[in-house]
């Protein structure tokens, strides 16, 4: 029986393998340098273009394209988790915009404010209101987070009982009459130097509190006495502290911090 050699290939020659890793080279040269020139040229594009509210407009879209993702997905049933009263704790106090820590409790009054007219309320009214006490995460943009107990009504209480929220007056009904409510909510500081702006579904969601409680006591002017919003399924730069103002409108208002740069939505 003849048995066959099956011959392995000749290496190539030194000679050869070294023309062939300088091709392999170049080749990866000039590749890795067209990606990074189209990398800087596309940082180029997008640090030159022209600012929207803060930001420059294709991050802009960006953040807008996002929030039309999550307004789609919104419902009112979806809450913010809860947590035993024992993990509260007072969170930090982070910001004094628009604060005044000499303000008079018993003489303040929140202004309703709505296209057929303004109505005011004193905080003993607002507590007379049903009572919504919850312990969620107050959750801030800069990633810290604590978990707080709120006592407080909500606010889609205090819309029904102004009348100003809907085209109607009557108290609001996102399941049946939609069409009835008004599209957003502003509020704003006193002296209006802090504001947020709300999507009107985020200010009825049943979690949306004006809070005057924190952790079992009144608030105090650092934590937004005499009244505070308590927003959990939004990052706390929404939870606006010593409310002077609540408009309701169907044009979308303006945001403190979205004029800056951050997302107007801010939801989590």
């Amino acid at each position: 029986m003849t048995v066959q050699n099956s011959e392995s290939p000749s290496p190539a020659p030194p000679d050869e393998f070294d023309r062939r890793l300088r091709r392999i080279s170049r080749r990866g040269f000039a590749v890795g340098g067209a990606v990074a020139l189209a990398g800087f040229g596309g940082w180029r594009w997008l640090v030159s273009r022209s600012e929207d509210s803060g930001i420059i407009w294709p991050l802009r879209r960006v953040l807008e394209f996002n929030e039309g993702l999550a307004r789609a997905t919104f419902r009112e049933s979806g809450l913010s988790p809860t947590f035993p009263v024992a993990r509260a704790r007072m969170p930090r106090v982070n910001g004094w915009i628009g604060i005044d820590p000499a303000i008079d409790a018993a003489a303040w009054r929140l202004r309703v404010v709505g296209p057929a007219g303004e109505r005011s309320f004193s905080l003993p009214v607002i507590k007379a209101l049903p009572r919504v006490e919850m312990t969620t995460e107050l959750r801030c943009i800069e990633g810290w987070s604590e978990v707080v107990r709120w006592a407080g009504a909500r606010l889609g209480d205090l819309a029904a009982l102004s009348g100003l929220a809907t085209r109607s007056g009557r108290a609001p009904d996102q399941r049946e009459r939609p069409v009835d409510l008004f599209g957003y909510a502003a509020l704003e500081t006193p002296g209006a130097e802090y504001y947020v702006g709300l999507d009107m579904a985020s200010a009825l969601h049943p979690q949306t509190l004006l809070c005057y409680e924190m952790g079992g006591q009144p608030l105090t002017p650092a934590h937004g006495a005499p009244l505070r919003l308590v927003i959990p399924v939004k990052y706390g730069i929404k939870s606006l502290k010593q409310i002077g103002t609540i408009r309701f409108t169907d044009h979308r208002p303006p945001d403190y911090w979205a004029e800056r740069g951050y997302d107007w939505y801010a939801g989590h």
